[in-house]
């Protein structure tokens, strides 16, 4: 028999949970902010629109603007779950601007983790693939990789110290329709909008490092199990198969220059998926799919 009275009603409330996603303005947050409230979620966004955008706010989801180590004077309320991404996030750029990584990804990082220790509440951390590449090498290449691994101990002891409940996913090299291109933009976007405008597509020498492109679908897809199911640290949310950037370019066709090498520019993207595929999770989206479709 079909209950309609207020049992039934009570049971879909509460299957319904406040949650806070930080950098919900950006790429990856407006998405996963979609999704969640498509789910029935009462959703908050805390961004301080150094990436974000408000052209990425999502109807019904409640948007609150400032910078994560205010977190506490922003947010009152206690949520059900935490989805942190809201940091500095460019590897290359951070070499000239250290100052910036450590004001968004330590002492926001840091805010955030006192929150969520106070409140009792779950976090599902952003943590960066960088910390893999070239061996576990990367972890120190950048200003950018050694804050985001430095990241990762700390929610860890976090959850050891204080036994605050929390997941750490990586995510490699995300794409899709909503991305940015311009000085903080991905390279598939960036390859993407040359592409159109007929321009050249610049690869930074030596052109064979590798990477592994992942939809933002996958990545959302993956982020809400996590955020249901995961404990613990090392949900890698990434597609197996890898590309170097100049294969990359030349999926897209047309003229190609080589720019000279970079520093804290790793060579290979070391991937475990194994404990994301223990929750159902797999990425099912492909690169050259996409880049078909795009342009």
């Amino acid at each position: 028999m079909r209950e309609d009275g207020p049992l039934a009603i009570l049971a879909v409330y509460t299957m319904s949970k406040l949650i806070l996603v930080t950098g919900g303005a950006g790429f990856i947050g407006s998405n996963l902010c979609q999704r969640l409230y498509q789910d029935g979620n009462k959703v908050i966004s805390l961004d301080n629109y150094f990436t974000g955008s408000k052209e990425n706010h999502v109807d019904g989801v409640e948007y609150r603007e400032g910078h994560t180590k205010d977190v506490a004077a922003l947010v009152s309320e206690t949520p059900d779950l935490v989805y942190h991404l809201g940091e500095y996030s460019r590897v290359e750029k951070s070499m000239g601007e250290p100052a910036v990584v450590w004001d968004l990804n330590k002492q926001g990082t840091f805010a955030m983790l006192e929150f969520c220790r106070t409140k009792n509440v779950k976090i599902v951390y952003a943590g960066s693939s960088t910390k893999f590449g070239d061996g576990g090498l990367g972890r120190d290449q950048s200003p950018y990789a050694w804050a985001k691994a430095t990241n990762t101990e700390l929610v860890r002891n976090y959850g050891a110290w204080y036994g605050m409940p929390y997941a750490i996913t990586y995510f490699y090299n995300v794409y899709g329709p909503g991305e940015r291109a311009g000085a903080y933009g991905t390279v598939i976007e960036i390859f993407k909008q040359k592409k159109l405008a007929g321009e050249a597509l610049s690869v930074t020498a030596p052109g064979t490092q590798k990477r592994n492109f992942t939809h933002i679908d996958d990545i959302v897809d993956g982020l809400i199990l996590v955020g249901d199911k995961g404990e613990g640290d090392e949900f890698g949310l990434g597609n197996e198969q890898s590309y170097s950037i100049l294969e990359v370019a030349q999926l897209f066709g047309g003229e190609i220059i080589m720019k000279p090498e970079v520093a804290g520019n790793r060579m290979s993207s070391d991937i475990d998926t194994s404990k994301s595929k223990l929750l159902g999770w797999s990425a099912k989206r492909s690169l050259p799919d996409y880049i078909r479709e795009s342009v």
